[in-house]
């Protein structure tokens, strides 16, 4: 409670020296860190000290990356006696990095651990409220500088992973620096979940305002209560309206009913659904409908799809299944099979980061030349 006061009366940026406060007085903490994940889920970036001046650690082999990988506290001897507590920085399911807390001995890890979580999941919180005003938080999760299309795109994003009773999604995108057009959306009420996946046309700037365009319009026909079909209708329309047909978007959009798994679902180009039920990987179809903006006034129409519990859904853009490697040879379904059943016991917030990994292997670190998104979602049901 009273870390809790002190984080909702600090200022935006003196988030940190609010609970470093509190944990060395109420705590006897004698070192508090906090790292958030950069960008690309490959390091966890301090923000203790600013500007950076204190290394990152690895989110895969690190200590503080084992908390932020399993989501749950890791302790660690650090000499003379004393521990390092690693806390999950999360907020409903989004991963956001580690509070690291330097302890006098394990006996005040064991006696105070669980509060010390809590503490960590309210940090994490206000950090989200806070970057309404302040770009500290965003600074510390760049380990490189976003290119300009980059940054328009994960401004538009929701979250990389959200987690209810119902359902498990995350998602990921690379180049994490330096992505064009590929972009998902999601939003959740008491009984439905709405899922978009979308890949812009072009590069660069152009494929980042197309995105824009097109996220915003789906997402106010979406807050008008209109139904999916329609969602597709007015954005066809909007971005038909802007682009004349020169430039258009790709969607794959999905309205579950959280209580029965029914969903509704408007194929309108080239993302793609894999479905993992039991020990096998299919891939999904639906009837394909033009992409958004490509002409003037088409109609959509929605088909009818079930998920069942323990169902795992993963969307991937073209910018997976058609990247080549460089011999040429194509990803293609087998590759993309292998790699989802090989993630099969990871939590749906790690699957993308796994997948797109392969992916890089494929490519043997060549440069890609398309944006890779990867989202996955697991089914519980009610």
């Amino acid at each position: 409670m009273t870390a809790e006061r002190a984080l909702r009366t600090a200022a935006p940026h003196e988030l940190l020296d609010a609970v470093r406060r509190v944990l060395m007085e109420q705590y006897a903490a004698e070192s508090v860190e906090l790292f958030l994940a950069d960008y690309g889920l490959t390091v966890l970036q301090p923000v203790s000290v600013l500007p950076h001046t204190t290394e990152p650690v690895s989110a895969h082999s690190s200590a503080a990356g084992r908390a932020f990988g399993a989501q749950k506290p890791f302790v660690e001897p650090v000499g003379d006696g004393r521990v390092r507590a690693h806390l999950p920085v999360t907020v409903r399911g989004d991963r956001l990095g580690v509070l690291s807390v330097i302890l006098p001995g394990p006996e005040y890890a064991d006696g105070c651990l669980e509060e010390l979580a809590e503490v960590a999941d309210v940090l994490g919180h206000e950090v989200i409220v806070a970057e309404r005003d302040t770009d500290i938080y965003l600074q510390a999760r760049r380990k490189d500088r976003l290119t300009l299309a980059a940054e328009m795109q994960w401004q538009l994003l929701p979250g990389r992973s959200c987690s209810r009773p119902e359902y498990d999604l995350g998602a990921q995108l690379e180049p994490a620096y330096a992505i064009f057009g590929d972009n998902f959306d999601w939003s959740a009420t008491a009984d439905r979940l709405t899922l978009y996946v979308t890949n812009g046309m072009g590069e660069g700037i152009e494929a980042s305002l197309l995105t824009s365009l097109a996220t915003n319009a789906l997402r106010n026909a979406r807050r008008a209560g209109i139904p999916l079909a329609d969602q597709a209708a007015l954005a066809d329309q909007a971005i038909y309206a802007h682009y004349r047909g020169r430039r258009y978007l790709s969607a794959l959009m999905f309205d579950f009913d959280l209580a029965t798994g029914r969903a509704s679902v408007v194929d309108a180009g080239s993302p793609q659904l894999l479905r993992v039920r039991g020990k096998s990987v299919e891939r999904i179809t639906f009837d394909a409908q033009l992409p958004l903006g490509m002409f003037e006034e088409t109609d959509y129409v929605a088909q009818e799809f079930r998920v069942e519990p323990g169902d795992r859904l993963v969307f991937v853009s073209d910018g997976v299944y058609s990247v080549a490697s460089p011999e040429g040879e194509t990803y293609g379904d087998a590759a993309l099979n292998r790699a989802i059943q090989s993630t099969r016991l990871l939590p749906a917030a790690e699957v993308p980061r796994a997948v797109l990994r392969e992916l890089t292997g494929h490519r043997s670190g060549s440069v890609p030349d398309d944006d890779a998104l990867v989202v996955c979602l697991d089914w519980h049901g009610r």
